[in-house]
């Protein structure tokens, strides 16, 4: 494929889903190597779980999982896009690399580490920005379907249509010009019309490093 071309990645989260985060770590690596830039969104596992049968203990974390995702928009609505990525980097490197599951706790750290008002999580821990939250979900839902969960990475084919696909699911995030051939790999499949499945069984579980 033309490696010349600038593209945009369109890319959805949940910032506490570790593959959502090892994939963007990739993507980040790949806009040092091709000429991509990223569009961040926000999808959700509470969404994406609800009505459905899930373990005792996850009930918990979908239930709070709202605090973080529900931040995220409101800085976004309030700030500007550019805020997207450094609140879900400040978040991801607690959840992910710090271990950490106080989701109010990290979202309050966040914002703070960002420049952002308090007052954002605040409002988090209210249903104001559900709607806000469910239609960018909606939105990855449409490109991919129903049967799948985050992340969402998309981009516009050749026919000048947005085209989606769930993941990659990769460990550790490739960095250098593996993140670029990765890249070249995943923008031909998801814009490649009738392809729907490519799967092989994990054997590890998320290699943050």
């Amino acid at each position: 494929m033309d490696t010349d071309t600038r593209q945009t990645a369109h890319f959805w989260f949940d910032p506490l889903c570790p593959w959502a985060w090892l994939a963007s770590r990739w993507l980040l690596e790949v806009t040092q190597v091709r000429p991509v830039d990223i569009q961040w969104h926000v999808m959700s596992l509470s969404v994406l779980n609800e009505g459905g049968d899930i373990p005792e203990e996850w009930q918990e974390a979908m239930r709070l999982g709202w605090i973080p995702i529900r931040t995220v928009v409101a800085a976004e609505r309030d700030h500007g896009s550019d805020v997207v990525l450094p609140l879900y980097t400040a978040m991801g490197t607690r959840f992910h690399l710090g271990g950490r599951k106080d989701f109010e706790g990290v979202s309050r750290e966040a914002v703070a580490e960002v420049g952002l008002p308090e007052s954002l999580v605040d409002l988090a821990l209210t249903d104001a920005d559900d709607a806000v939250v469910r239609a960018s979900h909606a939105a990855a839902i449409e490109l991919v379907g129903n049967d799948v969960g985050t992340p969402v990475v998309a981009t516009v084919g050749a026919d000048g249509v947005l085209h989606g696909i769930f993941g990659p699911i990769v460990t550790p995030a490739p960095r250098g010009e593996a993140a670029g051939r990765l890249w070249d790999a995943t923008a031909i499949l998801l814009t490649t019309p009738g392809l729907y499945e490519m799967k092989r069984t994990r054997e590890v579980g998320p290699i943050f490093d």
